[in-house]
């Protein structure tokens, strides 16, 4: 025969594997509210908008010989297809070249891809990740070949 004290401890036991169930559940996103965050993000030009650090590293083709190069950069995007890149230091076969105030156009498709283009530079293909926290750049024209690719992440708004 189970005792008044056994029926409230199997209760309240009962309600605590319960509570954590739903604690588990909203934590992992199972619950309507958290699935209706996962539709497919449209995008735009006033998609980028802010302050990113773009860091890639790759080669330019110099002379049908590949030179190693890496960049680091400031890219402040107008969410208007405009941008400026207020520094940027490249390291081309182990040459540093600095760079200041270079402007340029982008565009962003509704399936978040585009392009960005800078006026007296490169041209790279883009991808904006989710929440526009990510873009994934590839050099896709310049004034020299290149295989060259990285990612810009945004620092602020």
């Amino acid at each position: 025969m189970k005792t008044p004290i056994k029926t409230i401890t199997g209760a309240l036991r009962c309600a605590h594997v319960l509570a954590s169930v739903v604690a588990v559940a909203v934590a992992f996103g199972i619950s309507g509210t958290a699935l209706a965050g996962d539709e497919a993000q449209v995008c735009g030009p006033e998609t980028l908008s802010g302050t990113y650090i773009f860091t890639a590293s790759g080669f330019s083709i110099i002379d049908g010989a590949a030179q190693p190069k890496a960049i680091v950069e400031g890219i402040v995007f107008n969410g208007d297809g405009t941008l400026i890149s207020p520094f940027a230091t490249v390291s081309l076969n182990g040459v540093i070249i600095r760079s200041t105030n270079s402007v340029g156009t982008y565009t962003v498709a509704e399936d978040c891809s585009g392009t960005l283009t800078f006026t007296a530079g490169p041209s790279f293909d883009i991808f904006v990740g989710r929440h526009s926290l990510e873009i994934s750049m590839i050099q896709t024209g310049g004034p020299v070949p290149a295989v060259f690719e990285g990612l810009a992440k945004k620092v602020s708004n």
